[in-house]
């Protein structure tokens, strides 16, 4: 039977979509499980801060390892082994009886993370090179609709059935990702027979390719860019004339706007940079997400500040498979599962450091203040990546394509 690419990328993108969901079922509502589960009382927020960002600092750290595995034995057994750890891992939640050992689970779920960089290395590895954009740009979907669904779901069944329930349903569904990575996932024949790397000797591989290390900067301050304003957001809801009873909610939706524009614009934007060239739609994506950002600030209302994040939401879902299509031409076949990790690690350190950022920033200037410091940023690096030396290597010309010659089109 011929390999087909687009059987990959329709299974990947539904375990990608799973493992999103899962997290977004039960993480959100962490602070409420704290308060009423495990009886934290007292520096409540300080709990919830360090039982979210303990597992992205963990997972950045580990995710290298990973990568080197994955290159030295392939994406699948990688795919296999987070899947089933991270299924294990939600269903102990439901146990726990207070929040040491709350943190020491949330540990092992970034160590033992890796399903969604190892799916992106394997798409991105296992596709022709003119259907990589598009690819790409659809695997970025799977994450947004899942960060869509995810809150909607453990709302209702944490309503339903508790807030510990929400961790078991939440096993269930990555437990279903990892038995479509066992059955379903299929990956070319991998070359075991090198001798696998270590972290150190990756690390100054990595240091030494220039445009990798550009791209895994651009890497983090998008993320940082979008998470320093995940402390605010509820906050300017109400400054823009929220009930604060229905802040929450408020804040929620907003956030799903963004998501619903990634799923409806991601795929055509990846489409779009195979024919025009990746670097161009990654500038956009940044001019796009720096004047959406700048914009939001001239809004006077909730309906208006919605409808301008969807928006933007719609320009920088060009971003992040622009991104994942580079370091797939700037970086060589037998160090792509390293890189794709490494760019997992970047991603989970802005993860962390954003809400901590966007905390100080809100308490020293209006929130105001952060969308037009945060907008600058992003249009002076787009304008720094159009007009300076970077364009010299974000050529539009398709890498070369011997190392997938076998893969169909």
């Amino acid at each position: 039977m011929a390999f087909s690419w687009k059987h990959n990328l329709a299974v990947l993108w539904i375990g990608v979509f799973f493992c999103s969901t899962a997290y977004s079922i039960s993480i959100p509502f962490l602070p409420i499980f704290l308060s009423h589960e495990l009886g934290v009382t007292s520096h409540l927020e300080a709990w919830s801060g360090v039982a979210f960002g303990i597992t992205f600092l963990a997972s950045a750290l580990v995710s290298p390892f990973w990568g080197s595995l994955a290159d030295k034995y392939g994406r699948k057994p990688m795919l296999i082994r987070s899947g089933y750890s991270l299924a294990a891992l939600y269903f102990l939640n439901y146990f726990v009886q207070d929040p040491y050992q709350l943190l020491v689970l949330r540990v092992f779920q970034g160590l033992l993370a890796g399903y969604v960089p190892a799916s992106i290395a394997l798409v991105a590895t296992n596709t022709p090179d003119k259907h990589v954009g598009y690819a790409l740009g659809i695997m970025s979907t799977a994450g947004a609709t899942g960060g869509i669904i995810g809150p909607l779901v453990g709302g209702t069944v944490s309503r339903l059935f508790g807030n510990r329930e929400a961790f078991l349903f939440s096993g269930i569904v990555v437990l279903v990702a990892a038995l479509i990575a066992t059955f379903l996932v299929r990956e070319l024949k991998v070359n075991r027979t090198g001798v696998r790397s270590n972290v150190r000797s990756d690390l100054k591989e990595a240091a030494a390719n220039k445009p990798f290390i550009a791209l895994l900067g651009l890497v983090m301050l998008a993320t940082v860019s979008v998470m320093i304003l995940e402390p605010l957001l509820t906050v300017y809801t109400m400054e823009l004339g929220a009930d604060p009873k229905d802040a929450s909610f408020a804040s929620g939706l907003i956030f799903s706007a963004v998501g619903v524009a990634t799923v409806l614009a991601a795929p055509r934007w990846g489409k779009l940079g195979g024919r025009i060239g990746y670097q161009h739609i990654l500038v956009i994506g940044l001019l796009g997400g720096g004047i959406g950002n700048l914009l939001q600030v001239f809004v006077p209302n909730l309906v208006g500040f919605g409808i301008l994040r969807f928006f933007y939401g719609l320009f920088f879902a060009g971003f992040y498979p622009s991104v994942n299509a580079l370091i797939v031409r700037v970086t060589e076949p037998e160090f792509r599962g390293r890189a794709f990790s490494l760019n997992q690690s970047a991603t989970q350190l802005a993860t962390m450091l954003g809400p901590i950022a966007g905390g100080l920033l809100g308490g020293w200037m209006p929130i105001r203040g952060v969308f037009i410091l945060n907008g600058l940023a992003l249009v002076v690096v787009a304008l720094m990546f159009k007009f300076g030396k970077q364009r010299s290597f974000l050529s539009p010309e398709p890498a070369p394509a011997a190392e997938r010659k076998a893969v169909s089109s």
